[in-house]
């Protein structure tokens, strides 16, 4: 089976020296503590619609004494957020949907074809397929880890309605 190509040539960037901390992410992403999924940001190209972030997987990340006891894991849905987080800085950062807050409106095609564990680096790609402002961006995505793809798939990001949300969050 051929290799599947990458969204963006690794080799072609500085996997060194990000261009966002965390400081910056959380300029444009909400998710606070145990939920913040990315460590920084490497690359982006708003002619190409490509970005490249990454995530730093520690003993210290709030999966591992659970996913699995003395094998820890990446779970999917962690590697999901991961992958969803870097959509959403790039969306955001670049107002493509003109919200305040991105939310997930849904998932295609996803696959995982490799473990993501402790002291790996996941290498997330993502790419900016359609945006229709106010309504809907749609992202293709991968996941990378030791120059093998671990996950990859489609995102759809909508725009989350904060002022509703929190009336209805103050009225329960």
């Amino acid at each position: 089976m051929p290799e599947k190509e990458l969204l963006v040539d690794l080799d072609s960037i500085d996997l060194t020296s990000p261009i966002a901390d965390l400081d910056e992410i959380r300029k444009y992403n909400p998710q606070r503590f145990e939920m913040e999924q990315l460590t920084g940001v490497l690359y982006e190209n708003m002619d190409e619609g490509v970005a490249v972030a990454y995530k730093d997987i520690t003993d210290e990340d709030f999966w591992t004494r659970g996913h699995m006891p003395n094998m820890p894991l990446m779970p999917g849905v962690v590697m999901l957020e991961a992958c969803a987080q870097a959509c959403s800085f790039f969306c955001q950062k670049n107002d493509m949907l003109g919200a305040d807050m991105l939310g997930f409106g849904g998932l295609d095609e996803v696959r995982f074809r490799d473990p993501v564990t402790p002291g790996d680096r996941l290498i997330i790609m993502c790419k900016l397929i359609k945006a229709r402002r106010n309504r809907m961006v749609v992202c293709q995505f991968q996941g990378v880890v030791n120059g093998n793809l671990a996950v990859e798939g489609i995102l759809r990001g909508i725009p989350i309605p904060i002022d509703q949300l929190r009336a209805a969050l103050q009225s329960k």
